[in-house]
């Protein structure tokens, strides 16, 4: 396994690989890898010939200094996991090797990236597919796999490879979960043995929500107000949003279609605080 760092060499390594008509899937990550990375590069594995994983924390995409400072960067266990894990080439490129001096192109992000997280987090998107960009001009992938935890940035990146032409296919990646129902993420490890008791009530309110929305009657102001409650009886929980939502435009949802609500495009999203560690978490809404 190779492991580069400059952007002119992994284009290189990527140009000769598709000389020889092999394909490319590529999982871009900020690091700490966990059991739903490794998901990922599984999932990428299957669907390409080689794979390439980035291990890259992107400052352009930190709201709080202190969140960036804090972000868990075990770059030796990361390489190791993905030495275990057969990757053909780790690209882990230094801030100043992606942001050199002088650089001064972002992209800019559409009306995907006005809901949900972007009110309480504003450029955090447009330092998302910024990134996005550049990593997908130095890797060159085929396929790229991304988990749906984060389901806003899923459907952005799905955009922007559309929209920009770059020909990368975008897979979403289900959500990995623990055993007890929370959602696998690097911040996880920064919790407190309390607050990692307590974070169960983020999946479990997306749990209370799904059945909510079975009731005759269910609105998306009634099974809002179900997840809602599940997390403000929680007292070290402080909730950001909840937010019922149509998965295409992102945009929060007023009414359900009746008299058979779409249960295809519906999927209800929160973002939960616990102490200093912010949490996000979403689901369908409707079983299919």
């Amino acid at each position: 396994m190779l492991t580069i760092t400059d952007p002119a060499e992994m284009r290189a390594w990527s140009r000769e690989r598709a000389r020889q008509g092999r394909s490319i899937g590529f999982v871009p990550t900020m690091g700490a890898l966990h059991a739903g990375h490794l998901a990922l590069i599984d999932d990428a594995r299957d669907r390409a010939d080689d794979v390439v994983v980035s291990i890259f924390v992107n400052p352009l995409q930190f709201n709080v200094a202190a969140d960036f400072n804090s972000y868990p960067r075990p770059i030796g266990h990361d390489v190791a996991a993905c030495e275990a894990a057969e990757v053909a080439a780790v690209y882990a490129p230094t801030a100043a090797a992606m942001y050199p001096e002088g650089f001064q192109t972002r992209v800019v992000p559409g009306a995907l990236a006005d809901q949900m997280e972007g009110p309480g987090r504003p450029g955090h998107f447009e330092g998302v597919v910024t990134v996005v960009a550049k990593l997908f001009g130095a890797v060159r992938p085929d396929v790229a796999i991304f988990g749906q935890k984060d389901y806003q940035q899923f459907a952005i990146v799905t955009a922007l490879s559309a929209d920009l032409d770059l020909g990368v296919d975008i897979i979403g990646h289900p959500i990995v979960r623990e055993s007890d129902g929370l959602a696998l993420s690097s911040r996880n490890v920064r919790l407190t043995p309390a607050q990692r008791a307590a974070a169960i009530c983020v999946p479990a309110s997306l749990d209370t929500a799904r059945a909510a929305a079975l009731e005759a009657d269910a609105t998306p102001a009634t099974v809002r107000a179900a997840a809602v409650a599940v997390i403000e009886r929680e007292p070290l929980a402080r909730l950001e949003y909840a937010t019922v939502f149509d998965q295409g435009s992102l945009v929060e949802l007023q009414r359900f279609a009746r008299p058979q609500p779409d249960v295809d495009s519906v999927r209800i999203a929160a973002a939960v605080w616990f102490g200093d560690v912010r949490l996000i978490d979403n689901r369908e809404l409707f079983e299919t």
